[in-house]
């Protein structure tokens, strides 16, 4: 284990659910309405997407505009994740939208609750390959408070998921008003070695240490994947690409660690799914989207919470 992750025993197990606190005590959602367009990052497809403020309760939606069908942005409906986060409705494979994590963490990262979010196409434009842009769109749309309060959600105990030496947990703290995240990764290209990371999740602290971090790719992988019909839409402007000792992106990185900040804003983006703040500690080693979206699974089970209601 990671020293960053080593943690002192748990303490007594919480209700799950908790009265919410100040500052941020009411829902959010934006004042206006804003889009943009852009490319898919595995389709290649270009979208139109547009993010709409919503009413108190409605939470994260997306809605496919070329199909006619909505699909929560809950953790359930989590179809594919061995290479993003991809949604799905229930018995309904098609109706999906893949690529969600970018634009959920700036909803998220920004304490947005409730959004409608318009897309024409399978995937959420990668951009830049990191939320900075809708961070960016939030911003100009503005953001304001709702006459509701937030519900958070708080683990009862020790919620842990493992793959191999990789792992994510949830752990209670007393009187946590956010979520404490510490992350660390570890590939075997010299660019990006051993790395870590860990911040308390605040608007303030997401567009300063996470936001600006693009998604990455070892050259050896990206062949590959365009072979088997992936990443057809992924260049050097919206990833960023190591070889070996080498990251090949002209500019060069944005930020120290931007590796392991890319990791933890996708974490962000992934526990959205929960459909309500998580306020605890999140620790992880090595993780990705298929491991937290996991972790939300054995957290509901723990407690057979309520799946946050549809819109």
């Amino acid at each position: 284990m990671d020293a960053l992750a080593a943690v002192a025993e748990p303490p007594r197990p919480r209700p799950p659910l908790a009265a919410p606190v100040t500052p941020r005590a009411r829902q959010h959602s934006l004042k206006a309405e804003i889009g943009c367009v852009g490319t898919g990052v595995h389709s290649g497809t270009e979208v139109h997407l547009a993010i709409a403020p919503a009413p108190p309760g409605h939470g994260i939606v997306f809605r496919r505009t070329d199909l006619g069908r909505d699909i929560p942005a809950r953790f359930d409906h989590v179809a594919d994740a061995r290479l993003a986060t991809t949604l799905a409705l229930p018995g309904a494979p098609d109706i999906r939208v893949g690529t969600v994590e970018h634009l959920l963490a700036a909803l998220a990262g920004l304490g947005i609750d409730n959004a409608l979010i318009r897309l024409d196409g399978p995937e959420v434009p990668i951009l830049d390959g990191s939320a900075a842009p809708y961070v960016f769109l939030i911003d100009c749309a503005g953001i304001e408070a709702q006459d509701a309060p937030r519900r958070f959600l708080t683990p009862p105990r020790v919620i842990r998921v493992e793959d191999g030496e990789a792992f994510a947990e949830l752990r209670p703290i007393p009187r946590a008003d956010t979520l404490d995240m510490r992350l660390s990764i570890d590939f075997p290209a010299a660019a990006i070695g051993r790395q870590a990371i860990a911040l308390h999740l605040s608007p303030e602290n997401f567009r300063r240490e996470l936001a600006s971090a693009r998604t990455f790719a070892m050259a050896e992988d990206v062949a590959a994947l365009q072979r088997a019909g992936l990443a057809l839409g992924g260049s050097l402007a919206n990833a960023v690409v190591v070889d070996g000792a080498q990251v090949l992106n002209p500019g060069g990185l944005r930020m120290d660690r931007e590796f392991a900040r890319h990791k933890l804003l996708d974490a962000v983006g992934d526990l959205a799914l929960a459909g309500a703040p998580i306020r605890g500690r999140f620790l992880a080693h090595r993780t990705g989207h298929a491991l937290n979206n996991r972790l939300l699974r054995a957290l509901f089970a723990e407690q057979a919470l309520a799946v946050p209601a549809a819109a």
